[in-house]
């Protein structure tokens, strides 16, 4: 088992790095931390189209930008659901967006992310980023490449970006849990201890 466990390590870690390699059409990563984010409406699996003004109840969002193939994001489906179910309760919702360009990936077509939805069981929308502008706007890296924003002044202001935990492979092994540290700090009316971190995943293609 546990050589299995390294052989997988070493797919991902493999995998990764060709993919940031291969990625010609990947922004320059520069951090969004304490950037204003404007409202934006895309389309849910379900059909309909979701907006944080969706949610007026809300004191922050969970954003996590996230994919179908990338072998990394697929490792957290049901962490995602569980911090959905957690937090939503809070009103602190989670909405998952994927950014990936479906000319590149023909799995990141709509039809796929509506599979991709059902079969994960996702309790949360899973939104379409087609143009990537909800992307260029977060500055989202990689896939998944989480963000935590939160209510100031009626403005959403990104409180913490980066990955979601620090252990994709073995979820009983996280010790970090950033995204929830997050949440849990804001929550409690304290400010983030550790606001930024590296997302690591697939790397995001944007359209020149």
């Amino acid at each position: 088992m546990r050589g299995l466990k390294i052989n997988i390590l070493l797919f991902l870690m493999f995998f990764l790095s060709f993919n940031v390699q291969a990625s010609g059409g990947k922004k320059n990563y520069v951090s969004s931390l304490g950037d204003t984010i404007e409202d934006f409406s895309l389309q849910n699996v379900d059909g309909k189209y979701i907006s944080l003004n969706s949610y007026p109840e809300a004191k922050g969002f969970i954003i996590v930008f996230t994919c179908n193939h990338c072998p990394f994001a697929k490792l957290y489906s049901e962490r995602f659901n569980e911090m959905a179910k957690k937090y939503g309760a809070l009103k602190v919702p989670l909405l998952a967006i994927n950014p990936m360009d479906t000319v590149v990936y023909e799995d990141e077509s709509f039809l796929a992310m509506q599979e991709k939805a059902k079969v994960a069981s996702f309790t949360f929308p899973y939104l379409q980023d087609n143009l990537q502008t909800v992307a260029k706007d977060f500055n989202a890296d990689h896939t998944p490449h989480a963000f935590v924003i939160w209510k100031e002044n009626n403005q959403w202001i990104i409180k913490y970006t980066g990955a979601i935990d620090d252990n994709g492979a073995e979820s009983d092994k996280v010790k970090n849990p950033y995204v929830a540290n997050a949440v849990d700090e804001l929550l409690a009316g304290n400010k983030v201890k550790e606001p930024e971190t590296r997302s690591i995943g697939c790397a995001v293609f944007y359209r020149k």
